[in-house]
């Protein structure tokens, strides 16, 4: 019960109050590793390790990526590739199979979360993609989970575009495509029943870039304050936004509660790059577009159909993959280089940890870090617990009485002629060490947790 107030009281002065609650989202990024300057998946997860990003979802099952994963507190998407669906469709044995050969060897010390069925495989466009085959896999690996005891912990789904779409505007009146309707009834009925969500791929970016005479750009930028009405009353003020909800009512189309599936954008950025005449991917756009993405995933804001609804956001993309077919476009979505160069400016620093001295990431150095003084970084852990500048005293007293007495921490070098001794009246200083010491000793995770739990400033009486 102790550890449990102490933990609240963390979650209270280290993430913001948005809204109602204290619930307020991380963000998830894709990891794709087509690039031939990339630095190595240890070292990204590392990295990872100090920023906001606590999901990661990969586009395969790539043993170094799982294994530089495991044991990082990271959350990891693991997908079984378009390729591999025919084959995993065949048979339960099939799907376990591909399992133990993909997955069970890095569980559980790799916290697989999801996996990911194809990616955008009923638009891929590739006819030898049969749709039955997609939601017979997505069947066969929940069967097999089942078997195991993982349903609970991994949860099987599909990522698709917005092409499954016959129409995404007005949102209020979108269904899926009538040639996918079977299909994707079916996916919709799996993921009601197995709780898993729905995955969609959204981009403003190329409605923009494809509609420049009829599309705002700072509404495809999450930034238009006028907005848009829909016929039903709704406005909407960014693009993703009527996206989000034009899937949304898809799925309420089909028979289904607007809040018995989860929807999740699995993907969404913008590129600082383009092809010869795209004025649109420029580094300040895509600066100004993710920027905003991080914003409304932290803040946890639902849509103009559903605002309570919370929506897991994956920013696309981590690197600009070189090697990645398509144009010029394709292979500059990332926030940074291979070389850990920033492509454009994004605040990727955690709201409840520090790096370095302190201050935010502000670039990544395969090999040391930047931010921060050489002597901070030599000292020990580059991510470490603080206290927001304002919190109550009362507060951060009853915080620091919990470390130094249940909570377990030495705090002698706190008190009185120790030497992180601050003075008498500095109880912020004293109560950050104290925390930290705590953090330091129970990890990052059970702040992720509780945080996700949802608990209001009324638990902590």
């Amino acid at each position: 019960m102790a550890v449990t107030l102490l933990l609240l009281l963390l979650v209270s002065l280290h993430w913001h109050l948005l809204g109602p609650s204290l619930l307020a989202s991380a963000v998830g990024v894709n990891y794709g590793t087509l690039g031939s300057n990339l630095p190595p998946p240890k070292k990204v997860a590392e990295l990872l390790r100090s920023t906001l990003i606590d999901k990661v979802k990969i586009y395969d099952t790539d043993p170094d990526v799982l294994q530089a994963f495991a044991n990082t507190d990271i959350d990891l998407l693991v997908a079984a590739e378009n390729r591999d669906v025919s084959n995993i469709s065949r048979s339960a044995s099939a799907a376990d199979e591909w399992l133990s050969a993909r997955v069970l060897p890095f569980l559980p010390a790799a916290s697989v979360v999801a996996i990911c069925v194809g990616n955008e495989y009923l638009t891929a466009g590739d006819d030898g993609l049969e749709p039955n085959a997609l939601i017979q896999a997505m069947q066969n690996l929940h069967e097999v989970l089942v078997s195991r005891g993982l349903d609970r912990k991994i949860k099987v789904t599909t990522p698709h575009s917005m092409a499954v779409l016959a129409t995404s505007f007005p949102p209020s009146a979108s269904t899926f495509a009538l040639t996918l309707l079977p299909t994707m009834t079916s996916i919709v009925q799996f993921l009601a029943d197995t709780g898993g969500p729905f995955m969609v791929n959204a981009y403003p970016y190329f409605a923009y870039r494809d509609n420049p005479n009829s599309i705002s750009l700072e509404y495809a930028l999450l930034g238009n304050a006028t907005g848009i009405r829909d016929p039903e009353g709704y406005t909407y003020t960014n693009m993703l936004d009527a996206q989000i909800d034009a899937v949304r009512s898809a799925i309420g189309a089909l028979g289904f509660g607007n809040r018995s599936v989860q929807i999740t954008v699995t993907e969404s950025g913008w590129p600082s790059k383009g092809e010869k005449g795209d004025a649109a991917a420029t580094p300040d756009n895509a600066r100004k577009y993710n920027t905003r993405l991080i914003e409304r995933a932290q803040a946890n804001w639902g849509t103009p159909m559903s605002p309570k609804d919370r929506i897991e956001v994956f920013l696309f993309a981590l690197f600009n993959e070189n090697k990645k077919p398509g144009g010029v476009t394709e292979r500059n979505f990332g926030m940074f280089n291979g070389d850990g160069s920033k492509s454009y400016d994004v605040d990727l620093s955690c709201q409840f940890c520090s790096v370095g001295d302190g201050g935010e990431v502000t670039a990544w150095e395969f090999g040391d870090r930047r931010t921060g003084t050489a002597a901070a970084a030599a000292r020990g852990p580059l991510v470490w617990c603080v206290a927001k500048p304002h919190a109550e005293e009362r507060v951060l007293q009853a915080v620091l009485d919990f470390c130094c007495g249940p909570g377990g921490v030495d705090c002698r070098e706190v008190y009185e002629g120790g030497d992180c001794f601050a003075g008498a009246d500095r109880v912020h200083a004293h109560a950050s060490y104290a925390m930290n010491v705590y953090y330091q000793m129970h990890g990052r995770k059970k702040l992720l947790e509780l945080r996700l739990q949802g608990h209001r400033p009324g638990d902590l009486q």
